[in-house]
């Protein structure tokens, strides 16, 4: 009976033992891992996470984009945290299959979704107390952004790593950016990203 009932109570605490071995898969992902001062179970992350400029010293998995479970499983990660652009998702399902717990992480081009991100990242690392506090922080330093907007149009131009040059359209973090600056895109009518006629 004594067995049983510290097992009932050393359960919570086992529930969110410490990653020892964590995989990131998103720049904002990663961004938030050191946020929360989690960066020590870091071992690998995707060539998207350049920052902090540490991040660039860890084993790189590969573009967002173009993943593949077999340079992520080599690392024998005990979680992945993965952005909602990480792809393929068969990549990812591969890879929760082989017995690694997988957290998708929320996406969102706007401002207050940085919240929710936060709030997932912070649960699956067992480290609520630091969230609520980065979170709280974060709110802060939106709300001083100034909201007046600017009659001023923004053209984002995306060139990576020897692929085409892309723009950005509505419903991008691009734009999401843009836009929390009071700027207008200037790239409408359409959404996502675009090969940028020569």
């Amino acid at each position: 009976m004594m067995r049983w009932l510290l097992l009932f109570i050393a359960f919570p605490l086992l529930s969110h033992a410490a990653v020892e071995r964590l995989v990131t898969l998103g720049g904002d992902v990663t961004e938030i891992v050191y946020a929360l001062d989690a960066e020590q179970s870091l071992v690998a992350r995707d060539s998207t996470s350049s920052w902090p400029p540490a991040a660039q010293k860890l084993p790189d998995v590969g573009y967002l984009r173009q993943l593949n479970a077999e340079g992520i499983l080599a690392l024998r990660p005990q979680l992945v945290l993965a952005s909602a652009q990480a792809q393929p998702s068969l990549v990812l399902h591969k890879v929760q299959a082989s017995g690694v717990k997988v957290v998708n992480v929320p996406g969102g081009e706007s401002l207050s979704a940085i919240d929710n991100k936060v709030a997932v990242i912070a649960e699956a690392l067992g480290k609520t107390a630091a969230g609520d506090a980065l979170r709280q922080q974060l709110q802060q330093q939106i709300a001083a952004i100034p909201t007046q907007p600017v009659a001023k149009r923004v053209l984002f131009i995306l060139s990576h790593g020897g692929m085409n040059t892309l723009v950005a359209g509505q419903h991008t973090a691009a734009d999401g950016a843009i836009r929390a600056a009071g700027l207008q895109n200037a790239m409408q009518g359409f959404d996502h990203y675009r090969a940028m006629s020569q």
